[in-house]
């Protein structure tokens, strides 16, 4: 490894690849719960994708592990390095390269973080709108996971935003996918291949996003449930409802609890409502012109009435921006209470009543609490697994996963399968697809040296 120390400080210069001791603790792990942090054997910080294309030919020539890292948000283990292997780190290559108003799409380099390209599309009046909550989070870990967020009710996740790619193969080659163009019918569709493969195919230096016009007027409408089941037979109906809500989210009653009491949030719910409620339904809307938003508002407030909400909040701005930032922080507040895993397992919408009892069953079965929230607009759930005993908490989640899979889901929405869910997602996967996704892998890293370990054995 010292002669690969030498070859990567010539390709990147010395001062950017780190060793031993210099790695920091951050280098060693995301913010995964379950997979332990590993000390890679070294990180290396490239500034461009030559240089990223030199460092993986001369890991493929000698057979070393590679691993990507953006920010080290992702709640998955993928971006975990190999102790015999080189954490590729993105952080110098975190440049804006434009901003084109003409076609709507952002240029963007892979450090690049949520927040400095929302700083740069306010300033014309664009927004990239996936919005996975953590807005450190960067570009290319994004495009890495395929994230997603609140918003992708309305509109999508990380794969509908991504137009084109620029990518190195573990080969070395430099290659182009897609463009600042809408549609194609040119060939497979590299882009969407590469888009949430978690590091496993290609190593992504540029893409090309996705912008929308950036509405002004926002509403957030709070709606306290005497049950889950009401939330979730309601969800479909709000979907439908032809409103549109940029956000839709729910909360159990537990979780509400904890995300308010962490942040000190005061909603004005009286005593007696909030002492009923089991669950709650988020609904937020959006509109450029303020009388039409204060329609759907009256409509939405209606429509949750006809589905059996206790009352209908419409929050004021100050709190109902803190609720939606303590509902993005809910991992961090479940984390502090103790959680020993989180899911974010995915189902279709009018599946959810069914999944939710199924969940209560499996958690009482197994002395188990869980309890969580999610984006009950496009089916994703995020529960919070508490249960130390690891082999108890194995077969709780992999009943929950089962559960999902057969309720026509899948075991992760959002977050991925990288190092943490790979064993659930062997056993409950298709093996022809399962088998499919290693040739197509192969094709792409025939030495296997991008991301090891990750969905695979």
């Amino acid at each position: 490894m010292a002669d690969i120390e030498a070859r990567l400080g010539e390709i990147v210069g010395a001062e950017h690849v780190l060793s031993g001791d210099a790695i920091g603790e951050d280098y060693t792990h995301d913010e995964t719960l379950t997979v332990e942090p590993t000390r890679p054997a070294h990180v290396v910080r490239p500034a461009g994708a030559e240089e990223v294309a030199a460092i993986l030919t001369l890991a493929a020539e000698t057979g070393t592990p590679v691993t990507a890292r953006g920010s080290g948000t992702g709640l998955s283990g993928a971006a975990t390095p190999r102790a015999d292997g080189l954490l590729v780190s993105f952080e110098r290559m975190n440049e804006i390269l434009e901003i084109d108003t003409d076609n709507h799409v952002a240029v963007v380099q892979p450090g690049v973080t949520l927040t400095e390209l929302e700083a740069r599309t306010a300033e014309v009046g664009m927004v990239y709108p996936v919005y996975p909550g953590e807005l450190s989070a960067s570009l290319g870990g994004n495009v890495n996971t395929n994230a997603g967020g609140m918003r992708a009710i309305k509109y999508g996740v990380t794969r509908h935003h991504v137009l084109g790619l620029q990518a190195v193969l573990p080969t070395g080659e430099v290659i182009r996918t897609g463009g600042k163009f809408v549609k194609a019918s040119t060939g497979y569709d590299l882009t969407q291949l590469i888009v949430g493969s978690e590091g496993t195919l290609a190593l992504v230096t540029e893409a090309v996003l996705k912008l929308q016009p950036r509405l002004t007027h926002q509403a957030t409408v709070l709606a306290p449930f005497p049950d889950l089941e009401s939330v979730a037979r309601g969800v479909p109906k709000v979907v439908g409802s032809g409103i549109g809500p940029l956000i839709l989210e729910y909360i159990d009653a537990l979780t509400m609890g904890a995300i308010t009491y962490t942040s000190g949030l005061q909603l004005g719910i009286p005593d007696q409502i909030r002492d009923t409620a089991q669950a709650y339904l988020v609904v937020m809307l959006e509109n450029n012109a303020p009388e039409r938003l204060d329609q759907d508002v009256e409509a939405v407030g209606v429509l949750l009435g006809e589905l059996g909400s206790l009352d209908t909040y419409v929050l004021p701005g100050p709190a109902a921006r803190k609720l939606i930032e303590a509902r993005e922080r809910a991992f961090f507040t479940a984390r502090g209470a103790g959680a020993d895993d989180i899911i974010d397992t995915v189902l279709p919408r009018a599946a959810l009543p069914d999944f939710f009892a199924k969940v209560l069953e499996i958690a009482q079965g197994h002395q188990t609490l869980v309890v969580g929230c999610g984006h009950a607009g496009d089916g994703n759930v995020h529960l919070a697994v508490f249960q130390k005993d690891p082999d108890v908490r194995h077969k709780v989640l992999h009943e929950l996963f089962a559960t999902g899979m057969s309720l026509g889901g899948a075991i992760s929405g959002e977050h991925g399968i990288g190092h943490e869910k790979k064993r659930h997602f062997l056993e409950l996967e298709d093996p022809n697809k399962v088998e499919l996704m290693r040739r197509i892998k192969h094709a792409f890293d025939p030495k296997g040296i991008l991301n090891p370990g990750v969905l695979f054995d």
